[in-house]
């Protein structure tokens, strides 16, 4: 008896052993210089709503999306089709299929394929969806500790994909206002992941002058309960629901997002009536120095938010705003309050200088420190080294004492 909880001692102990030597080996990584932030600057106002086309009108679209997959691990118990289908009752035009580290097929039609996959098996939910990638890339690392990790991780990803969203900072831990300072590669922020509307996550990237749109989605694992599914979405002004529809409208900033109350609370009838009546943007844009926005229906709070998550101004019980841009704001974003909860977030304004780039967005190039990548990784190595030989000692089948003796 003795013997065998020595053995399951052993057992567990081993197990322990190889989880923390498998987080350790799955830690190695280079070490950036990252650059100092910058808000952003220059003569010219960045306008997202540019190529803003009023007659086309919006599509509404979801792209964080969780099905039944083939395979033993699942967050989903519907299929593609099924998932499709309940999006299509609330008026979704556009509906994407983001399963964790799988590309999913359209259920049923190729032309509105989008490759797309959620990337990530971390402790921390340090999670990317990655659009336009081929295949998927499954390295990770289980404790991303370090900025320089999680930049890597974009870098890598980024190389395969045609642009990233970074997957709700709210829920992602270790979080810190001094990494959103300084990460790089993203071309989209995920909004409103229902901890708030603040939206304080993105302010911190947009005050160091790292650039991105936002989306709202319901990260959906479950669409039969009303409170999970239709309460986020995005309004994309294109003529098609094509991938490649979708990429130029993802990657110009002509949408906006929303937080969606759950309407009914449990009574579908009334969840898909009002969802057939959410207020919308009727235009938006620029017009010289000044930002406007005009509504479908009366908000009673407009919010013009800017560097430092500043509010630079604030209109009460109004469907149109308009705020001149100062030469000392570096970008505003507008939000829109609604009495019943619906909140419509815009993408940002910002200066920039069009005679040097197309848009604020910029690819910060952070250098590798050779040494300390070196020394980090030699660290790395050694830790899981002497993780394995502990295994090896706890698993050596000793020698009975006689044997010992003549040897």
């Amino acid at each position: 008896m003795k013997k065998f909880f020595l053995n399951i001692l052993k057992l567990l102990t081993s197990i322990v052993v190889f989880a923390i030597t498998a987080i350790i080996l799955f830690s190695i990584s280079p070490i950036y210089n990252f650059e100092e932030p910058r808000p952003f600057s220059g003569p010219d106002i960045f306008n997202p709503y540019a190529r803003l086309d009023t007659a086309i009108g919006w599509k509404r679209a979801n792209f964080h999306t969780h099905t039944q997959v083939k395979g033993l691990f699942n967050e989903c118990r519907f299929w593609p089709d099924q998932v499709d289908e309940a999006y299509r009752k609330f008026g979704y035009d556009i509906v994407t299929f983001s399963n964790h580290n799988k590309l999913t097929v359209h259920p049923y039609d190729p032309s509105l394929q989008v490759n797309v996959y959620e990337h990530g098996y971390n402790l921390f939910k340090y999670h990317k969806l990655v659009f336009g990638c081929t295949k998927v890339n499954h390295f990770d690392h289980f404790l991303p500790l370090v900025a320089s990790q999680k930049q890597w991780q974009l870098f890598y990803l980024g190389r395969d994909a045609d642009f990233i969203q970074m997957n709700h900072p709210y829920r992602t831990n270790n979080t810190t206002e001094r990494s959103f300072r300084w990460l790089t590669g993203y071309r989209i922020m995920e909004l409103d992941s229902g901890c708030g509307t603040g939206q304080e996550y993105w302010d911190w990237a947009l005050d160091a002058g790292h650039y991105s749109f936002g989306l709202a989605n319901d990260d959906l694992h479950y669409p039969d309960c009303s409170d999970r599914i239709a309460v986020r979405c995005n309004m994309l002004n294109c003529e098609g629901a094509t991938y490649q529809d979708i990429k130029e409208t993802l990657l110009s900033g002509a949408y906006y997002s929303m937080r969606v109350p759950d309407y009914g609370n449990g009574d579908w009838d009334v969840k898909y009536r009002k969802n057939s009546e959410l207020p919308y943007i009727c235009d938006i844009g620029l017009n010289g120095d000044t930002i406007f926005m005009a509504l479908s229906a009366k908000a009673y709070e407009i919010r013009a938010t800017g560097q430092g998550h500043s509010l630079l101004k604030s209109l009460n019980d109004t469907c149109a705003f308009s705020y001149v841009m100062c030469p000392e704001d570096t970008y505003l974003r507008l939000t829109a309050y609604f009495d019943d909860g619906a909140v419509i977030y815009s993408n940002p304004f910002a200066r920039y200088d069009k005679s040097l780039a197309e848009s604020p967005y910029v690819e910060s190039a952070h250098t590798v420190n050779i040494g300390l990548t070196v020394l980090f990784n030699l660290l790395v190595l050694s830790l899981a080294a002497g993780g394995t030989k502990l295994l090896c000692l706890i698993w050596r089948k000793r020698k009975p004492e006689y044997r010992r003796l003549l040897s």
